[in-house]
Parts: C-alpha cells; sequence; structure tokens
C-alpha cells in the first residue's frame, strides 16, 4: 500500500497544510485548482496542478481523472468538500487508488447524524433527546436546535427558542442542507444554552488500534462555526477527561475506525454532564492545537495509517504538554453580525517577530471572493500555560500586517485579552453574553497618530513618483503659501490634516504635534509622533493606506480633492448586508409587511442570512428577483413605513 504521490483534493490552506506534512515525507504532491484559485499559494506550493474545468472541487469525475491525469497513486479529500462523501471514497478504490482516510462504510454511517447517533446509544455513550417529527418538538422540550443530518460546519443549523418560528426554522435549515449537503433532511435536539463544545481526537490504524489524543474546546462560535479553539479545555477535569476519552474510543473501535478522526460531545457547564453530537470522520480545522500539546503531525499519521502502517503507540505513551490556542481568522464583519466580506488583500503578512503559526491559504494581492468558504488563516500559539498562549496569540494577530478585506481580528484580540476568557468562561454563549468590542475603538489622540502617519506616507509617495523637483525637500516654498493638506477618511469619518515641514523639527501639524521622521523605507515610516516612536508598516494600494500600529492595522482612505455628487439610497431603502445571491423573495410590489417578517434570503458561503423588515409599512419598490447576484450595499427594495 505504500505510495510516492498524493493529488490533493482540495483547496486553499488546506490544500497547503497537507502539502507541507507530505513533502516532510518525500511525497510529491499534485493539487487541482479551478480558475478562480489560478493564483492561489497552494497552486504554486504543489508539485504539479491540474486545472479542474466546470464542476470543480466537487465533481467526482473531474477529480479521479485529474488523478489518473498526473498518476497520482493516492488521494487525500482534505477536510470539507468531499471528505466525507462515501461514494467518492468508494470511486477512489474502485480505480485502484489509494484513499487517505476511514473507510467509505464508516463514513457513510457516521456522515448521517441520525445513524451515529443510534450507534452511539448501542455503545452506551450519552447522547441527548432528539427527534425527526416536528410535532414530537414540544417533548424534546424548547429551546430546540435544528442540525442537518448530514453535514457540519454550522451549515442547516437554528436555534428555536419559540414554537411560531419552528416551521419557518425547518424550511431554511432544509434549504441550507440541500445546498450544502445535497441533503435536505434535518432533526430536532435539545438546544443546551450554557454548554461547551467538547471535541476527542481519535486515530485507528487497519489493524484495529485505536487511541485518543485528548480534547479541544471550540465553544467561542458566532452562527454555530467556531472562531476560537484550544487544548486542554480549561473546564474539563481529569475525570471528565477520562470518561469522554474511553467514549470516543470505545465508539471508534464498535465502526471500526481508521485514520484521523473526531468524535464530539456537549459539556453542560452547570451539571458536567456530557452528550455525544456526531462523528467527524475527516481531519478537523482546529487539529493544529492537538498537534502542538501531543508533538504529533496529524497529516503524518493520516498518510502513515493510508499506507497500511502500524500506529506504532499506545494510550499510555501519549503525552500531553502546555496550552495551544488557534484562531480562526475570517473576512467578515464583527460588527454587521460576521456577515462575509470580499475584496482585495492589499497585504497580508504576518508579524515580524511574533511566537505563532500561520496556516493561510492566501497572500497579500489573493481575492477573496464568494465563492469559498472566508476563512483566511488559522492562527496557532503554544505555550507552557494557557495565559501565556493567549497572550502570544494575541500579540501575533496584533504584529500581523493585514487589510484591503474587513476581518475578525481586532474582535479575536479583544477576545483573547478578555478576563472572561482568561477566567475559562468560554461557554457558547460567550460572544452573547460577553458583548466584547467588535472593532477597534480608537480615542481621539489614536485617530490623529494614525493619520497623520498617513498623510506623511501619502506625500512620501508623492514626491518619489514626482517627474520635477524630486530634490527639493517636503513643503519648501519661496512664498507665503498655505500649509500642506489632505483630506482622508476613517470609519467613515473625514479628516482634513493641515500640516507643514520646519527644518531641524520636522513635520509640524495643525493641532502643533511634532513628527520626526528618524527612518523610511519602501515598506514604512520609523516615526516620532509627540513623543512616542515605532516602525508603521505601511501598504497603499490606490486610495487605500493601511498603517500598521502597535495595536493593530487600521485602513485610512485618500479622499478627491474634487467629489462627485454620488448616488442617495432612498429613504426605506433596504440594502444588502453583504455580497450574496437572492434565493427566496417573501414579498411582492404592494405587500405589506411588519417589523420582524422576513423579506429576502440571501445567500453566501452556502449559509443562509435573512434581511427582516425593521418596521410596519408597504413595500414601495422591489429591485431584485430570485437568484439575483448582488453585490454588498446593493438596493434591494423600498419599504415605506406605516
Amino acid at each position: 500500500m505504500s505510495f510516492n504521490s498524493l493529488l490533493i483534493a482540495n483547496r486553499g490552506e488546506i490544500a497547503c497544510r497537507i502539502i507541507r506534512s507530505a513533502h516532510e515525507m518525500g511525497i510529491k504532491c499534485i493539487a487541482v485548482y479551478v480558475d478562480a484559485d489560478m493564483d492561489a499559494p497552494f497552486v504554486k506550493e504543489a508539485d504539479e496542478s491540474i486545472r479542474l474545468p466546470d464542476g470543480g472541487y466537487l465533481d467526482v469525475g473531474l477529480v479521479i481523472e485529474a488523478a489518473k491525469k498526473s498518476g497520482a497513486q493516492a488521494i487525500h479529500p482534505g477536510y470539507g468538500f468531499l471528505s466525507e462523501n462515501a461514494t467518492f471514497a468508494r470511486k477512489v478504490i474502485k480505480e485502484g487508488l489509494i484513499w487517505v482516510g476511514p473507510s467509505a462504510h464508516v463514513i457513510s454511517v457516521m456522515g448521517d447524524k441520525l445513524k451515529a447517533k443510534e450507534l452511539a446509544i448501542k455503545a452506551k455513550v450519552p447522547t441527548l433527546p432528539m427527534t425527526s417529527d416536528p410535532k414530537e418538538a414540544k417533548n424534546v422540550g424548547y429551546p430546540l436546535l435544528i442540525k442537518a443530518a448530514a453535514g457540519g460546519g454550522g451549515k442547516g443549523m437554528r436555534i428555536v427558542v419559540d414554537k411560531k418560528d419552528l416551521k419557518e426554522s425547518i424550511a431554511s435549515a432544509q434549504r441550507e442542507a440541500k445546498s450544502g449537503f445535497d441533503d435536505e433532511r434535518v432533526f430536532i435536539e435539545r438546544y443546551v444554552e450554557k454548554s461547551r463544545h467538547i471535541e476527542i481526537q481519535i486515530l485507528g490504524d487497519v489493524h484495529g488500534n485505536v487511541v485518543h489524543l485528548g480534547e479541544r474546546e471550540c465553544s467561542i462560535q458566532r452562527r454555530h462555526q467556531k472562531i476560537i479553539e484550544e487544548s486542554p479545555s480549561p473546564r474539563i477535569n481529569h475525570q471528565v477527561r477520562a470518561a469522554m476519552g474511553d467514549a470516543a474510543v470505545k465508539l471508534a473501535k464498535k465502526i471500526k475506525y481508521q485514520s484521523a478522526g473526531t468524535v464530539e460531545f456537549l459539556f453542560d457547564d452547570k451539571t458536567e454532564e456530557f452528550w455525544f453530537l456526531e462523528v467527524n470522520t475527516r481531519l478537523q480545522v482546529e487539529h493544529p492545537v492537538t498537534e502542538e500539546v501531543t508533538g504529533i503531525d496529524l497529516v503524518c499519521e493520516q498518510l502513515r495509517i493510508a499506507r497500511g502502517e502500524y500506529l506504532g503507540y499506545e494510550q499510555d505513551d501519549i503525552e500531553f504538554s502546555g496550552s495551544a490556542i488557534e484562531a480562526r481568522l475570517y473576512a467578515e464583519d464583527p460588527s454587521n453580525n460576521f456577515l462575509p466580506e470580499i475584496g482585495t488583500l492589499i497585504a497580508f503578512e504576518d508579524g515580524y517577530d511574533a511566537d505563532a503559526r500561520w496556516d493561510s491559504g492566501v497572500a497579500s494581492g489573493s481575492v477573496v471572493g464568494t465563492d469559498f468558504d472566508p476563512m483566511l488563516a488559522k492562527v496557532i500559539s503554544y505555550a507552557p500555560t494557557r495565559t501565556d498562549a493567549a497572550g502570544r496569540l494575541a500579540r501575533a494577530l496584533e504584529s500581523a500586517h493585514i487589510g484591503g478585506v474587513k476581518t475578525n481580528r481586532d474582535f479575536l484580540i479583544a477576545c483573547l485579552r478578555s478576563d472572561e476568557y482568561l477566567s475559562g468562561d468560554t461557554t457558547t454563549d460567550f460572544i452573547d453574553r460577553v458583548n466584547l468590542p467588535r472593532t477597534l475603538d480608537l480615542s481621539s489622540d489614536e485617530i490623529e497618530h494614525v493619520i497623520s502617519l498617513a498623510a506623511l506616507w501619502v506625500q512620501k509617495t508623492n514626491k518619489e513618483n514626482s517627474s520635477i523637483l524630486k530634490f527639493m525637500p517636503s513643503g519648501w516654498t519661496n512664498g507665503r503659501l498655505p500649509k500642506q493638506n489632505i483630506t482622508l477618511m476613517l470609519n467613515n469619518e473625514t479628516h482634513k490634516v493641515e500640516y507643514t515641514y520646519v527644518k531641524k523639527q520636522g513635520f509640524i501639524f495643525s493641532s502643533n504635534k511634532v513628527a520626526k521622521i528618524h527612518d523610511q523605507n519602501e515598506f514604512g515610516l520609523d516615526v516620532e509622533f509627540d513623543g512616542k516612536r515605532h516602525f508603521s508598516r505601511i501598504t497603499m494600494s490606490e486610495d487605500q493606506v493601511l498603517v500598521h500600529m502597535p495595536y493593530g492595522d487600521v485602513m485610512v482612505r485618500v479622499m478627491p480633492r474634487f467629489v462627485m455628487p454620488g448616488l442617495e439610497i432612498q429613504a426605506g431603502g433596504l440594502v444588502a448586508p453583504m455580497p450574496g445571491k437572492v434565493i427566496d423573495l417573501k414579498v411582492k410590489k404592494g405587500s405589506k409587511v411588519k417589523a420582524g417578517d422576513t423579506l429576502i434570503i440571501l445567500e453566501a458561503m452556502k449559509m443562509e442570512h435573512s434581511i427582516k423588515a425593521s418596521e410596519n409599512g408597504t413595500v414601495s419598490d422591489l429591485l431584485v428577483s430570485a437568484n439575483d447576484q448582488v453585490e454588498n450595499g446593493a438596493l434591494l427594495m423600498v419599504v415605506d413605513p406605516k
């Protein structure tokens, strides 16, 4: 079963991650890509890359054809896409290729959450009350959680607190499940509000040996998707850890599990009870934290198992050390309910001296579109203690130079530095309960500091690009002329910056604060401003000026000297909160609506987002139709108030 060439049926940071470990084992890597990923880093990191025509990553036939064309001996599906597709696994094996993952039978059984729960019950693993019949919902007990039977990742999940919302929530979950997994089946489970999401990493070889590699806590989530994960959990004690680990291994042995996988549990923070949720028959996005605390490369283990090798160690041989934390960096706007963002990354550089691991599939210049998940990177820190790991991760995020697209970075930093997080108060309601700032809140002095640096960079750039009198000092004049000035926009507020250059003093601004440039190069400025000195990494693209400060990046826009009048958004206008596709219109022109009514449903990144009426009124104008693709901020309809 040995192989020395591997096709990776995935993209982005997933493909990059697999390539890294496979190369360390001396295995040749073949990537597949679609046109949207033509310039992606993983395409260049692979030894060979094959373009997929229409159908792309989810077309089983195209992927297998690419493997045969390249001479690949094995296929690794990564995580997501085809990784939990039993049909794909069977076809790979039928074509004489080696499948890196669990058996097709296990994928099929565990991929159906209903069947998985039945097996867990037979294995005497605790499970939550559930039903597939909406009529039985009251017997399960509100609040409820609707879940897709055939998938995860937050897709097809809805919390239902009130019976009147049950029907619409089920319909919405079914549409999302159909879109994400081509299977609209959903089921209803009791929702535990004060809980923790705990998962146990398992490894099983083809010889029947199974071990667990401890737990990961993944409780901090938005829209049922994880954003901060860690190992070990700050809440789980040794007894609970051992019980969860034993339950996971027991279930894995019962289903004859092989390869890397995860058994997920829900832990009640009040009662310390835990219940089985599901088995993920693939590598998880958050697997690096387990690698950091155990020293075991999970991708290498997957490849070894696929080659038929023994694990080579038993449960007692596994050692756990220190604490590891992972943050998922997304292109999204936390202040807009964490909805996805699109655009071009004008800068994407990790911190020069921050101690962290960056697993990423993008680079400066990468375009973030609506075709794929908006995750930009996983950033992982390790330290002997949890407090130090959190501090290192926060600093790594602060020191990185990233911009061009809105991200959740500032919110992640706020989480990691919060008292609640550092004390381990990290239940699944963390984001709503703690209610941390979702963006940087700059003081007036900090705003002046940032826009002053941006103004200096613009004048430096203009001077370097000037075709005449480049030798003249900045701001030099032989007459009495007004101060140099520029208008900049920061956080939708305009700022007129005025300054003059005085020899031996520096740049004096209208507030009488002085900026002295100690050094400058193509990357940024070493500036002393109002007595504070630091090197500021600065990137400029068209009218965007990305200024790196000690606390993170700030985007400033250069305003034109002569502004053309723009289009006004009509009063009562409803605009798209994100780019996406209109998949359902609940109203038509002339419809009367009430506050809270769902008017339009948009889909982006395979997730549904309902746009609701903010007040009572009548739809006076409807500007979109079903299946229309809309941009962020596009006017969708006009609702005249009652």
